[in-house]
């Protein structure tokens, strides 16, 4: 029995000295991956418990554990509301990372974790929105008919995870639903949508004669090298040429850059060229950051309340929030919330090629530019990217290798559609007068395709 006890005790030991030895190694050699996630916990926790009014326990538990690594359910919350800040780290010890709120421009992540090198930023609340019908107001008057009703009450059509869909059909809201938990006043995150919000403030300045897309030596680095060579065009259509690691997966370029980078536009001017810009086309947030970058130097000064001037003020977006990194360039990659209604008022002024209310808010003939397609990107029946930071066909999650997602649904030939991650998509048919925005928490592994839902609403509206 001695014995027995004698080694249980060595036994409990050494566990006890190898988890203190493991405690050790996290603690000051943090792997990136806990630190991405730590610090992607961080950053969604932050945003929609103070951008959404939501619960930090709920949006952790669903928002950021159910769908993501399993490394995120050990990750614990530390959330401060009167501060306005939350750590989230391993266990709550490791890797420790913070997100700090930024009144009116929603949380930033630091990378660094030291609240004190943030350079605090604020804007004044949007002005509430205007009385009357929408778009121009918030009033809606629903379409009566029982299988617009039907279409959007389908679960199947509606897809897993969905929190919101609004149609729009000749400029007015005909239908839409929200999931449990969410209502026509919750911002919702567009991922990557942001892209082609961020490529419309471009076309502002285009209009106003402070960018060409013509230009090249759009950013001092890169002057005295190849890279001076990319043009405003090259970086709208992806096509710059530098190399950037898109993939979601533990540590890549895209997953550093947005959560652990202080300057995501240095880190992103930083990249080499792989090709001569031009002439290769590669789907990055990389890029996308940096046309933020690009812009907010055109417009100096007065950058941080551009994007509601130029753009969300003119078109009633009341709602968005455009987060901001440590360094202070707007995430154009992937950080816009906004409430579905406002997502379909940008929707719809696409539709309408950059005009809104008698008003051109883009260059003349700067939306139409942005769907010309990039021909480079086809990847086997015809090209899929536009030269403005939107897609000419859907997702293709589920869809047979070598066939086109819309032509399977037999949607018409202008459809061109506004896409984010795990399930955010805008389509705008301009023929058949219609926007069809679904918001959700919808991982591209569940097979989920928004054409069914805009095929059968096709199918409805006169």
């Amino acid at each position: 029995m001695r014995r027995v006890l004698k080694f249980f005790k060595w036994l409990m030991g050494l566990v006890a000295v190898l988890a203190g030895g493991l405690a050790a190694c996290l603690h000051f050699a943090t792997t990136d991956v806990i630190r991405v996630g730590s610090a992607y916990t961080a950053k969604i926790v932050c945003s929609n418990v103070f951008i959404a009014g939501r619960d930090a326990d709920e949006v952790l538990k669903v928002d950021v554990q159910a769908p993501g690594h399993p490394l995120l359910r050990l990750m614990r919350l530390d959330v401060d509301k009167e501060a306005g800040t939350v750590t989230s780290g391993l266990l709550g010890l490791f890797g420790k990372s913070l997100a700090v709120r930024q009144p009116g421009l929603g949380c930033t992540s630091v990378a660094s974790g030291n609240a004190n090198e943030l350079l605090k930023q604020s804007l004044p609340q949007a002005p509430a929105a205007a009385a009357g019908l929408w778009p121009l107001g918030n009033d809606v008057a629903p379409s009566q008919d029982p299988a617009i009703a039907k279409i959007l009450d389908d679960p199947a059509l509606q897809g897993p995870g969905m929190r919101a869909i609004v149609v729009v059909h000749n400029g007015r809201i005909i239908g839409e639903r929200y999931g449990e938990g969410f209502t026509t006043e919750t911002p919702l995150l567009g991922w990557s949508m942001t892209k082609t919000v961020n490529a419309a403030i471009v076309g502002t300045l285009v209009r106003d004669g402070k960018l060409k897309l013509g230009q090249d030596g759009v950013l001092a680095l890169w002057a005295g090298d190849a890279r001076a060579k990319i043009t405003l065009a090259n970086l709208m259509a992806m096509t710059p040429a530098l190399i950037f690691n898109e993939d979601y997966g533990d540590v890549t370029d895209v997953t550093r850059m947005l959560f652990l980078e202080g300057d995501m536009a240095l880190f992103a001017t930083e990249k080499p060229l792989e090709a001569k810009p031009g002439l290769k086309w590669n789907y990055s947030s990389g890029t996308a950051v940096l046309l933020s970058r690009i812009w907010q130097n055109a417009v100096g000064v007065d950058a941080l309340g551009y994007p509601g001037s130029a753009l969300f003020g003119p078109l009633g977006m009341t709602s968005a929030v455009f987060e901001m990194d440590q360094a202070g360039t707007f995430v154009g990659s992937s950080y816009l919330y906004a409430t579905a209604r406002d997502w379909a008022r940008f929707g719809e002024f696409m539709r309408l090629d950059g005009r809104w209310n008698g008003q051109q808010i883009l260059a003349p003939g700067f939306a139409l530019a942005m769907r010309e397609p990039v021909e480079i990107s086809d990847t086997g029946y015809g090209p899929e990217y536009g030269k403005g930071q939107l897609w000419l066909r859907g997702p293709e999650a589920g869809t047979p290798a070598g066939v086109d997602p819309d032509a399977a649904f037999d949607l018409p030939g202008d459809i061109f559609w506004i896409l984010g991650h795990d399930g955010q998509s805008t389509a705008v048919i301009p023929s058949k007068g219609l926007v069809v925005v679904r918001m959700g928490l919808t991982p591209s592994k569940l097979g989920y395709k928004p054409q069914a839902l805009v095929k059968a609403v096709l199918g409805a509206v006169k």
